[in-house]
């Protein structure tokens, strides 16, 4: 089975798909990785009187619950920064969180803890999420928030939100994209309100 859009490539040993939704998909153990969703950032930016879009949070979940079923995962495990800020609490944005949680009651959940998660405080405990420090490694991998952190196994990791720019002498597009080298691989933001820091190969 193959989802459009798909690559697969070898890292730590293990088959990997990298997923056009910004993603990861480890086949063997039916995980999907995912890195930086930061639910609650939109809450956070008009708690601050910042006029932003709303339904940010639904949009994500729409997103993941996609993924889900494209692939089969019985596993979510989330690279830091699952929420953004205190304001990411908010009775909108967990009634969402919870209600999600309640159609999806056999999925395991892991988070690795990342920088914003520490401001923002641990998940609801009603979400049913194992919250893990990183590096946090499983068979030859390890799931990291920071990809600079040194770690056993081959290390995925988010925090960066890395995007390319495709440019030609007419125009130019930002586009998410994964930063694979040999002993680390940076997974794009893959939420719907986050920003991208520009890499260059």
């Amino acid at each position: 089975m193959r989802i459009e859009g798909s690559v697969v490539i070898e890292a730590g040993g293990e088959a990997l798909w990298l997923l056009a939704q910004k993603a990861v998909y480890w086949q063997r153990e039916r995980l999907l990785a995912i890195a930086d969703i930061h639910f609650g950032k939109a809450a956070a930016f008009r708690s601050f009187g910042i006029p932003v879009p709303r339904g940010t949070t639904s949009e994500n979940l729409d997103a993941l619950d996609a993924l889900i079923d494209a692939t089969g995962a019985r596993h979510v495990l989330f690279l830091g920064d699952f929420l953004h800020a205190r304001a990411a609490h908010a009775a909108g944005t967990q009634a969402a969180m919870l209600a999600w949680r309640r159609r999806r009651q056999d999925l395991g959940l892991t988070l690795v803890r990342g920088n914003h998660d520490k401001h923002a405080g641990d998940p609801a405990e009603a979400l049913g999420i194992a919250l893990v420090d990183e590096p946090y490694t499983i068979g030859p991998l390890s799931f990291c928030h920071h990809p600079d952190l040194d770690a056993p196994g081959y290390v995925l990791a988010g925090h960066v939100h890395p995007v390319y720019v495709l440019a030609t002498r007419f125009d130019a597009l930002r586009l998410p994209c994964f930063v694979v080298a040999p002993r680390r691989m940076i997974l794009p933001s893959f939420g719907s309100f986050t920003g991208g820091h520009t890499v260059r190969p």
